[in-house]
């Protein structure tokens, strides 16, 4: 008998083991080598593009970041689904915004990050190592801050924690939880509205949206376009979008009407310090080019002004840089290095930089050599993807997001560290070609020969120096391993 009621114990536990969500398991042994754990509670085929689903979001995160002493927090919230041409993948990224019990916007500051109501869980469906656009805001808010005091320390770019997401308790893979770029990150001034409903725009956000295949986007010229709407001529209007008028729309006009051709040069020289922070154009660039973020030309680009009643200077701040270290938009590879002339086309760098005006491409190059040999050296973006990477190897996330979502939509490495030494190899290509453009010897040196890397991997001199393919002058060189002429 007392055997029948072990046997019938042991059952009934691997029955109740059995219905058991994985959430609810992986909740259980959660330890210090863990991804937070996000279960999104939502009827997941009524979450759409365009309007809010109510639902619930539990986390459950060892280190207890988002409620002291409390390793598993529960509030009420909505969904949606975020983001463009990704939305048509099976990973998707969801929009966040936390509410109290009636509906109404609730701020929380999830794992420490800052006071706010609207989160982003980043699929990255697209990114062959998950961590593109994360290691790329590292890097940028350790390199930039905004000119003027804000609530958030000055940031001018996202925070993040990597997680695992569950829907209802079924796993869905690593996603990155990050704020937004928004009106209170920035400090921008709220629009005031008197008693006969008449706007005065005071902070203005705006990002680039579109490749139009018209030279709007890049800040020199614009198309009739109606100015009750959101978005206009590439641009989305993020603040104050309440009030989508000729009024909120205005000061991007003039500003683009101040870089376009009928600005003369003279009277461009005298006032562009009125529309642009000089030293967040010069970061901007440098940063863009380090890591080659490639879709960032205005497109995935914020403009803001903080308050134009003190005047129209724009801050520019970076978004979804999935195109960058070595990796293209579509999830391929993309081996192109960077050049010091990208932005020669673009407003309004078409200026400061052709005709280098006050000395702005000095200013670039200090910008590059006070960071090349700390933030942007090999071995500080290595040491970055490694932490990463490691982090997601210790915690099981890596494979779990392999067997759940290889090929779909992209390839993935069953060893992360292997495409992650792609990265590092193309970065190092990508080093080298920059240090040589802006004149900086590359720590490296001569260090690295034919002999210290696969024979395929780049063009070296006859004496085991790496060149740059596309700088190298008339000689012999060693490519994949052979001899060859260039004429």
């Amino acid at each position: 008998m007392r055997k029948l009621i072990v046997l019938l114990s042991v059952v009934y536990s691997l029955c109740a083991l059995a219905q058991e969500s994985l959430y609810e398991q992986m909740k259980g042994s959660l330890d210090e080598s863990s991804l937070p754990l996000v279960n999104v509670i939502v009827d997941i085929a009524a979450v759409n593009r365009t309007e809010y689903v109510a639902g619930e979001i539990e986390i459950a995160d060892y280190r207890c970041r988002t409620e002291p002493d409390t390793a598993t927090v529960r509030y009420h919230c909505k969904y949606r689904i975020r983001g463009g041409s990704a939305t048509r993948y099976d990973k998707k990224s969801f929009a966040v915004k936390l509410t109290d019990e009636t509906g109404a916007d609730m701020d929380v500051s999830l794992f420490g990050i800052r006071e706010e109501n609207s989160w982003i869980l980043d699929a990255m469906a697209m990114d062959r190592i998950r961590m593109r656009n994360r290691v790329c805001f590292d890097v940028w808010n350790a390199m930039s801050r905004t000119p003027y005091e804000t609530r958030y320390d000055d940031r001018n770019g996202t925070e993040g924690v990597f997680v695992e997401v569950f829907i209802n308790g079924d796993y869905h893979g690593l996603y990155c939880l990050t704020d937004k770029i928004d009106r209170r990150l920035l400090g921008l001034h709220k629009a005031e509205v008197n008693d006969a409903g008449e706007v005065a725009v005071r902070g203005v956000l705006y990002k680039g949206i579109a490749w139009n295949g018209f030279t709007d986007i890049w800040l020199r010229s614009y198309s009739e376009a109606p100015t009750d709407s959101t978005v206009w001529n590439g641009w989305e209007l993020q603040y104050p979008g309440d009030h989508a008028s000729q009024a909120t729309w205005q000061p991007l006009m003039d500003l683009i009407d101040f870089c376009s051709a009928a600005t003369p040069d003279e009277t461009f020289r005298k006032e562009y310090r009125d529309y642009f922070h000089e030293d967040n154009l010069a970061d901007y660039a440098v940063f863009t080019m380090a890591l080659n973020v490639g879709d960032n030309a205005y497109k995935n680009t914020f403009l803001s002004v903080a308050d134009l009643s003190q005047g129209h200077r724009y801050l520019l701040t970076p978004w979804d840089m999935d195109m960058s270290l070595g990796g293209h938009w579509d999830g391929g590879h993309d081996e192109t290095l960077a050049s010091i002339t990208r932005y020669n086309h673009i407003a309004p760098f078409n200026r400061l930089a052709v005709q280098d005006i006050d000395g702005f491409c000095a200013l670039m190059s200090s910008r590059w050599i006070a960071n090349y040999t700390t933030l942007f050296s090999r071995e500080a973006v290595a040491r970055r993807l490694d932490e990463y990477g490691t982090l997601f190897t210790a915690s099981g996330a890596w494979q779990r997001e392999y067997e759940k979502w290889n090929g779909n939509p992209v390839p993935l490495e069953e060893d992360i560290f292997d495409e992650l030494q792609y990265v590092k190899d193309w970065y190092g290509e990508n080093y080298a070609g920059l240090c040589s453009q802006f004149g900086t010897p590359d720590p490296q040196g001569i260090a690295e020969t034919a002999a210290d890397r696969p024979a395929d991997s780049g063009m070296f001199t006859l004496d085991g120096r790496r060149v740059i393919s596309t700088a190298a002058g008339k000689g012999m060189y060693i490519v994949n391993g052979k001899k060859v002429v260039k004429n």
